[in-house]
């Protein structure tokens, strides 16, 4: 008779059957992903050529090879005889800890289980090792550095021990808990991203059926007042039983969808404009197709600014407006600008740009993936359909926060098996646009590879050379102090581009945290002074911090600037009829389907 701990139970039999149960499912949906997922394209990015150079720089110089092996060994050595002494319940300094806000390693077995502490600095040991071997690398130039130490930390990021069933302590309690039920789940989710994605993984962030335009998000009212073959231009309803004479008008980026202003009535910066006071007309981009192959930037001047000028004119009767650019709708408004004073175009009469570059000299990050290489790898893309999928551009933008907007969803929908929870930032970051294939290359072979913006002349709209010092309107420069896509220090340059009065605010966070950034929520503060000097770190040393949102530190600015108070006015006014309620059509369109108008 075998004794009682050896005999198999019931319940042992039960969860062993639903163990191979997974097992089987698990081998069936793997078989389905290999089916549905197509050949990846092996260097995007063009590294070949930039990781040559690395090694044939590296390699001529053995000394540092030398000492960052050495140091690695060292620490290594250390690492070992320290995981033996804490496996023997010795408690131990570490070699090396993860950086101040790195949420990977959250789960307590990181640092209370030896084998899982051991793992973990490991990795950072190997992080740091790889990192000194890219970093300062004698006869490389920047730009090469700056891209193979970039796709480095992307490479590190990959080889998280979070990343793996095997290594993560969270996915081994959860696998134990559902007898591998969480991983079936995570191959079933896995399976719809790709079928989503075609072919290739789009990691689903959020709960996109938790979110419907107009119900729930983007749902300030307001009506479609004008709409052509570029965009609809939506007019809010009033709050307020006044308003300023001064109508607003906001220019969004064209690469992602207007909305992010206008999310939920919390945080919705559309609303509080309105509640504010002010009459604000919002451009709602087309989402073009392939029938948009030639549209050029020219046509984004005169046909989306240039016309929703017109519109707001009919719609308020008002010859004097204020305006605002976000991002890349930042710099297009800085060009119509420029060509408005060339052509005698004098009616908007301040602008803001909230997190723009208009100097091109230091991008950033992005600036990693706009060469001369990508960029014509890139036209021949869109040349094959028109146009560039806003996908690619969500892509590149996620891998400039790989763990946050990457990693941190692979575990949760793969690894843990969970499905995305509802999030109205990530909803609106799922609903990406499309770029018409001649603006586009255009735009990075101008703006970002020669950075001619900048320069008198630099640049032609419509046959006519433009010059961004012509503009003698205020400008109000709001930017980010932890922005990846437009570096504060970046956009600040572009406070010597104007001749007009220039005021520079820099808020806290990143690119959109740091925009949408409401009063009631008290977060981030702010720096800011009316006459910015030259030198960016000496602004920065010298500009007061203040408390809060930046948002009532613009409105003392633009309410100066606005004049006096009437009645409210209506969507449309007596000049234009009301097409349809806010979000409009344009909005709602996503990119499985076709554009309207």
């Amino acid at each position: 008779m075998p004794d009682k701990d050896s005999r198999t139970t019931p319940e042992s039999q039960d969860a062993g059957q639903i163990l191979a149960n997974n097992i089987k499912q698990m081998e069936h949906i793997l078989g389905d992903i290999v089916k549905n997922s197509s050949a990846p394209d092996l260097d995007p990015f063009h590294l070949t050529e930039a990781c040559n150079n690395w090694f044939k720089a590296i390699s001529a110089d053995p000394q540092k090879v030398f000492e960052a092996g050495f140091n690695y060994w060292q620490d290594a050595m250390r690492l070992y005889q320290q995981s033996a002494l804490a496996l023997m319940g010795v408690e131990q300094e570490p070699v090396i800890s993860e950086e101040k806000g790195d949420r990977r390693f959250r789960h307590e077995a990181w640092q209370d289980q030896p084998v899982f502490n051991l793992i973990k600095q490991s990795y950072l040991l190997t992080s740091r090792w790889a990192r000194e071997l890219v970093s300062d690398v004698e006869g490389l130039d920047d730009r090469t550095t700056e891209k193979v130490a970039f796709f480095t930390e992307r490479y590190l990021d990959s080889l998280s021990p979070t990343n793996f069933a095997a290594t993560n302590p969270a996915v081994i309690e959860k696998t134990i808990e559902t007898n591998g039920g969480n991983l079936v789940k995570g191959l079933e989710n896995m399976l719809g991203d790709l079928k989503k994605g075609n072919g290739q993984l789009q990691i689903s962030m959020t709960d996109t059926e938790a979110f419907e335009l107009g119900r729930n998000i983007a749902t300030t009212p307001g009506k479609v007042v004008f709409r052509n073959r570029m965009l609809e231009l939506i007019q809010y309803a009033p709050a307020t039983e006044t308003v300023f004479t001064r109508p607003l008008l906001v220019v969004p980026p064209w690469i992602n969808k207007y909305y992010v202003l206008d999310l939920q009535p919390k945080n919705s910066l559309v609303k509080w404009l309105v509640d504010q006071g002010h009459t604000v007309f919002v451009v709602s981009w087309v989402n073009p197709d392939e029938s948009y192959r030639d549209t050029t930037f020219d046509d984004y001047v005169i046909d989306g600014i240039g016309a929703a000028v017109d519109a707001v004119e009919k719609a308020t009767g008002e010859t004097a407006i204020n305006a605002i650019g976000y991002c890349i709708g930042g710099a297009l408004l800085a060009t119509a600008l420029a060509y408005f004073k060339a052509t005698g175009d004098d009616r908007i009469r301040s602008a803001t740009l909230l997190t723009t570059l208009l100097d091109y000299a230091e991008p950033g990050e992005l600036g990693v993936f706009v060469d001369q290489a990508q960029v014509d790898s890139l036209d021949k893309k869109m040349q094959e359909k028109g146009y560039l999928d806003g996908s690619s551009m969500a892509g590149t933008f996620n891998l400039l926060r790989a763990n946050d907007l990457i990693w941190s969803f692979y575990i949760n929908n793969y690894l843990l098996g969970n499905a995305p929870r509802p999030f109205d930032l990530l909803y609106w970051n799922s609903d990406s646009t499309r770029m018409p294939a001649e603006m586009h290359r255009w735009y990075l072979q101008n703006f970002y590879i020669e950075n001619r913006l900048k320069d008198p002349g630099g640049v032609e709209i419509a046959g006519v050379p433009i010059d961004l010092g012509s503009v003698d309107i205020p400008v109000c420069f709001v930017s980010a102090v932890e922005d990846h896509i437009a570096p504060w220090k970046s956009t600040y340059a572009g406070t010597r581009l104007f001749s007009g009065q220039v005021k520079f605010i820099l808020g806290g966070s990143g690119h959109i945290a740091g925009v949408i950034n409401p009063p009631a929520d008290v977060k981030y503060g702010y720096r800011t002074t009316s006459k910015p000097p030259a030198d960016a770190d000496k602004w920065f040393a010298s500009a007061k911090v203040e408390e809060g949102s930046w948002w009532p530190e613009w409105q003392r600015w633009i309410s100066r600037r606005s004049g006096k108070r009437i009645a409210a006015r209506q969507p449309g006014g007596a000049r234009l009829k009301p097409i349809e309620d806010a979000p409009g059509s344009y909005a709602r369109v996503r990119l499985s389907a076709e554009p309207q108008g």
